[in-house]
């Protein structure tokens, strides 16, 4: 799910496919019976819907006191300010990303290991596994994240410098707050919760509310699709058998992969044209400016 939502530059959370194939796996493996479903209302299904509502909230009442705290500094300098401060306040969201979806990442590898019986050890988890997981969001989102930026700064919201530290800021918080408590927010959402509300705290900003709702389809369709393929990649490999039918699922999965990075090229998305006005051209029915 998460490679097929990236080609549409919507951005899907990567937490709840995982998630998802977790729960499809279980379930084709195990029953229904095998799934924690408590734990799934509770960790999974209400903090998605609570997560970036409680986002978009913090981010409109940031923006709109730093417009009011910063309307007689000058354009100029006011920018130039905001653009500095954009950069701590992103380095504060790619350590949260760090301290909540690496974390996930990296106990499902380790799960895997200790159920094929690789590790032992419940308590730490391997230095590869780490290693493996931090390079990969990094190369990720250094290959492939041109087209979520444009959707999500240039579609959802036309951002300005103190928007973007007014969101970065409040989804760096509240990340930061549920790992502390252990709770799996999904970064996708706080995120795009706080941008939204960056919009809806700005006076006078242009918010594409049918963006918005493409996005809330692509949440509520990634858990269950995950799950689907979680199932169908399990009993492939289980009817395969051992380690060939694992190889054969994981040389499927990067073969379909690949094809849709390679299908990407036909409309790429990169520094050039990332900042380009936003097709195709927004309908009043789809816009509208918010004031407050």
């Amino acid at each position: 799910m998460e490679p097929g939502h990236w080609l549409f530059g919507l951005p899907s959370s990567s937490s709840h496919a995982l998630f998802g194939g977790l729960i499809g796996a279980a379930i084709a493996a195990l029953g229904v019976g095998g799934v924690k479903w408590d734990g799934v209302i509770s960790s999974i299904v209400i903090p998605a819907v609570a997560a970036p509502v409680v986002a978009c909230l913090v981010a409109a009442t940031g923006t709109w006191l730093i417009y009011t705290i910063a309307a007689r500094v000058p354009g100029r300098s006011r920018e130039t300010g905001f653009r500095w401060g954009q950069i701590g306040s992103a380095s504060l969201v790619s350590l949260a990303h760090g301290t909540n979806d690496a974390q996930k990442t990296m106990g499902v590898v380790t799960l895997a290991l200790i159920a094929y019986g690789s590790w032992t050890d419940l308590k730490v988890i391997p230095f590869w596994v780490k290693a493996a997981c931090a390079l990969a969001i990094a190369l990720g989102t250094y290959i492939g994240g041109w087209r979520v930026i444009r959707t999500l700064g240039k579609g959802l919201v036309e951002i300005a410098s103190p928007q973007g530290m007014a969101a970065e800021a409040a989804s760096a918080a509240i990340i930061l707050s549920s790992s502390h408590v252990g709770m799996a927010l999904s970064t996708t959402h706080v995120a795009t919760g706080s941008i939204l509300g960056t919009g809806v705290g700005r006076r006078g900003a242009l918010v594409r509310w049918k963006v918005a709702g493409r996005m809330v389809v692509a949440w509520v369709i990634t858990l269950p699709a995950a799950a689907l393929v979680g199932a169908v990649c399990w009993f492939m490999a289980d009817s395969i058998g051992g380690g060939l039918g694992v190889g054969v699922v994981a040389l499927l999965l990067v073969g379909a992969a690949l094809a849709l990075w390679r299908h990407s090229y036909r409309r790429p998305v990169n520094q050039h044209n990332v900042n380009a006005e936003w097709e195709p051209a927004a309908t009043p029915a789809a816009t509208r400016k918010v004031e407050v």
